[in-house]
């Protein structure tokens, strides 16, 4: 909340700024600048629908900031290397997977869709009555196949350390099409560190290497989401909770790459489990999705 009298703007205690990236492969990428006031701050990279790009708590970063940065998506192709070009531009706390189709390539779909990466319209940019509101849509389409419209509103309270991802998919083609949906939540150091502890409804998930073990390999599990709450938390006692709406994302994934010199680790709320079939969308159909991301200090 604005202290009344103290601040000659509200945008001194939370702001959204919109700006583009102006070095290397992140020349003229369309960014968002968040910031509650209360300790969380992100980019949300319209460049690249909308995603979470860094993510920071109380000053520390704590998404997945891989090497290559957050490439302009119009240097990399999904087709490409076999249809695994999403490993190319791969990176930040939040990548959202899809729309008709996740996990491995297959009946011509690359990796994890068509979704990843593309450009967002945004339709609202603003900072309004002690909060933070922003809209835009996402189109995939194909001329002959499916045309999916992905309707996105983040918002998060000033002073506050939650996000809300509000998603609303419609399919605007003229016959039916999957509601495929993965939310790839990635986390690195010092949230991914030796003593991490991650669970799902406060039952534990095993995590059976440390980070930066040499005997690390990826390794992925898919598990029924229950009431749809998740959380981690780094042996300094930082905790992540992630609360998703467990009707239209029945499943978790838990998926992680601790090799030295990597160390990620991902929660992924998704719409459907590994060998499950996707849910399909009759034409003008609509389905919605809701997620929230806390931060606290445990």
């Amino acid at each position: 909340m604005r202290p009344a009298g103290l601040v000659a703007t509200p945008r001194a205690v939370a702001s959204l700024r919109r700006m583009v990236l102006a070095d290397g492969p992140e020349a003229g990428l369309e960014t968002i600048a968040l910031s509650t006031g209360g300790g969380l701050d992100a980019w949300l990279l319209a460049g690249r629908c909308l995603d979470i790009g860094p993510l920071w708590w109380r000053g520390r970063q704590i998404g997945w900031m891989p090497p290559q940065g957050f490439l302009h998506p119009a240097f990399r192709r999904a087709e490409e290397e076999g249809g695994h070009g999403f490993a190319r531009l791969f990176g930040g706390a939040l990548v959202t997977c899809g729309l008709s189709h996740i996990r491995q390539p297959a009946g011509g779909q690359p990796l994890h869709g068509r979704l990843p990466f593309t450009p967002a319209r945004v339709t609202l940019c603003r900072e309004r009555a002690g909060m933070l509101e922003v809209e835009a849509e996402i189109v995939e389409a194909r001329l002959g196949g499916p045309v999916l419209v992905l309707r996105r509103r983040i918002e998060a309270a000033s002073g506050g350390a939650r996000l809300r991802i509000a998603d609303e998919v419609e399919n605007t083609g003229p016959a039916p099409a999957p509601f495929a949906v993965l939310y790839h939540f990635n986390f690195g150091w010092p949230l991914v560190a030796p003593g991490l502890s991650v669970g799902l409804e406060g039952q534990a998930l095993d995590v059976p290497h440390a980070p930066g073990d040499p005997a690390a390999h990826p390794m992925v599990g898919c598990h029924p989401a229950g009431g749809g709450t998740a959380r981690l938390v780094s042996p300094e006692g930082v905790a992540v909770t992630l609360a998703f709406d467990p009707a239209a994302l029945p499943f978790l994934q838990l998926w992680h790459d601790l090799r030295p010199g990597v160390c990620v680790l991902a929660l992924e709320p998704c719409s459907a489990g590994r060998d499950v079939p996707f849910p399909m969308l009759a034409p003008g159909e609509r389905r919605s999705a809701w997620i929230e991301l806390t931060l606290s200090d445990a």
